[in-house]
């Protein structure tokens, strides 16, 4: 059971992590409503460097931000699988886990909107359950 709830966790992330790197680089998901803003993001650098663009730090931290989940799902979903005992005797791998699902959660509350915050929490629920799962 608890390798299931781990794979589930790890298969929410990844698919949160593959349909936005998806909307960052296809359709206008991602996009500002206001066109005169994405051009002005196109014109204007950001104090740190001229060699980039506010536009291009945005494409960039979203897919950044999509590896990022897309990692998570594909090494928590390698780990339930193929190395379970591996996985739930690790504090280090747990704690890992936990705090990059955890964070994930607190930013979606902060700054994103409900629906990935409903999917993280079911996540971070699911890794949770499956921690405890392995203890008993």
């Amino acid at each position: 059971m608890a390798a299931i709830l781990m794979l589930a966790s790890a298969v929410v992330v990844f698919g949160l992590g593959a349909l936005h790197l998806t909307y960052t680089f296809f359709g206008p998901k991602l996009t500002p409503r206001d066109p005169a803003l994405q051009a002005r993001m196109n014109e204007v650098s950001p104090v740190i460097s001229k060699q980039t663009t506010i536009w291009s730090c945005w494409v960039g931290f979203n897919a950044s931000h999509s590896i990022a989940a897309l990692l998570f799902g594909v090494v928590y979903g390698y780990l339930a699988i193929a190395h379970t005992n591996l996985l739930f005797t690790s504090p280090f791998l747990l704690g890992v886990g936990l705090v990059t699902v955890g964070a994930f959660f607190a930013l979606s509350v902060s700054f994103w909107f409900r629906t990935p915050s409903i999917c993280i929490a079911i996540s971070l629920a699911c890794y949770v359950a499956s921690v405890i799962a392995s203890l008993v």
